[in-house]
């Protein structure tokens, strides 16, 4: 199948089987299709939709993404993962208003220059938003390219990915560039899938390569493994009056800018910690079930504590870095999936302990009510 034949072959499948209702395809500005690109970065389209719908509707439009507060963008983040994205897109969002008026500049080159936009996504936007020929190279398309093709190698290496940006380049059409450029993706993402490929059903079958020697798993090549290293850490539920502690990470680094729990290093006592690092007098109460997080470079074991504040005079508030929060309340912070799984956890335990104490105060109202009815009976 000839450049043109294969751009060809795409039109005409996406035509009757393409994908067209999915939230960003709706009025596909710059800004729109540049958010779902970050968003779908390493994630799968089924996850991101409830993401995007709501990111749209708290920031319709770049000035608003501009004029948010972090705390505002991270909390509407939250459990998505990667979080750096989510500090590039606030970051290009400022940068877009202040140099370029709210409009994003149609140069590649300029794309490139924002936070978080790489090649494939400046392509995307310019493609998917204004029709404008630029070649794209997401997971998908990475992946049907080289079986087509049968490309050897891992494609993140520099010599791989090259290959696959020529056959990108010559493969995209001069027209109708929008829809061809969602139709690769969308090949890749419903019939072109990493395990089990419905080859029968893709319109690209008789020029694949891959699939004329049954080699489609062969192609891509797997990331090279290596064995992911384990670290561990041990995160505080400090509560007070049905409150948390929380307190704001590094704007760098994990989890960067989002809320969390105080961690303490070493393995000093965390009565002795508290008191030393954050002024506070603790008793210890649980310690829960540990959790694993799984990093793209390394497994995080949790160790969740749960300790009640005894003493909250501390001057931990004084610094900024630190906040009571009421699981519930309406603030707009920005958690961790494995914070926000253990405040759930929290307000489970909070619920069953009440539940404990109404029983118990039943139970000792009526041994007390029973015992006075006995001491009323004739005798």
């Amino acid at each position: 199948m000839t450049p043109d034949g294969f751009a060809a072959g795409l039109l005409d499948w996406y035509a009757l089987n393409g994908r067209r209702d999915l939230p960003w395809q709706q009025e596909p500005t710059p800004y729109r299709v540049w958010v779902s690109e970050i968003m779908l970065q390493q994630t799968q389209v089924a996850t991101v939709i409830p993401y995007y719908t709501r990111f749209m509707a708290r920031f319709p439009e770049v000035g608003y993404l501009a004029a948010a507060e972090p705390d505002q963008v991270l909390h509407h983040w939250s459990g998505l993962g990667y979080y750096a994205r989510a500090r590039n897109l606030h970051a290009a969002a400022r940068q877009v208003v202040a140099e370029y008026g709210g409009q994003f500049p149609e140069q590649p080159e300029l794309l490139m220059a924002l936070p978080g936009i790489g090649r494939s996504t400046a392509g995307a936007i310019l493609a998917l938003a204004t029709g404008r020929r630029q070649p794209i190279l997401d997971g998908n398309v990475k992946r049907v390219l080289a079986r087509y093709h049968a490309v050897a190698g891992w494609p993140g290496q520099a010599a791989v990915q090259n290959t696959l940006w020529t056959l990108a380049e010559r493969h995209t059409p001069h027209a109708q560039v929008a829809a061809y450029t969602q139709a690769i993706m969308d090949l890749g993402a419903t019939l072109c899938t990493r395990t089990r490929p419905q080859c029968t059903r893709c319109p690209l079958q008789d020029g694949c390569t891959a699939q004329r020697t049954g080699r489609q798993a062969d192609f891509p090549a797997k990331r090279p493994q290596r064995v992911q290293p384990v670290r561990a850490v041990r995160m505080l539920l400090l509560h007070r009056d049905g409150e948390l502690l929380l307190e704001r990470r590094p704007p760098s680094g994990i989890w960067g800018g989002l809320w969390g729990f105080p961690e303490p290093a070493g393995q000093a006592p965390v009565e002795q910690w508290c008191r030393e690092e954050l002024g506070l007098s603790v008793s210890v109460q649980e310690q829960w079930p540990q959790l694993r997080h799984t990093f793209s470079h390394f497994h995080l074991d949790i160790t969740p504590l749960l300790l009640l504040a005894q003493d909250t005079r501390g001057a931990i508030m004084e610094t900024g870095r630190h906040a009571w929060y009421r699981p519930g309340a309406a603030m707009e912070l920005g958690f961790a999936a494995p914070v926000e799984k253990l405040i759930r956890q929290f307000s489970h335990w909070q619920q069953q302990r009440a539940h404990h104490e109404q029983n118990r105060t039943v139970h000792q109202t009526r041994a007390r009510s029973g015992g006075a009815g006995q001491a009323d009976l004739p005798g």
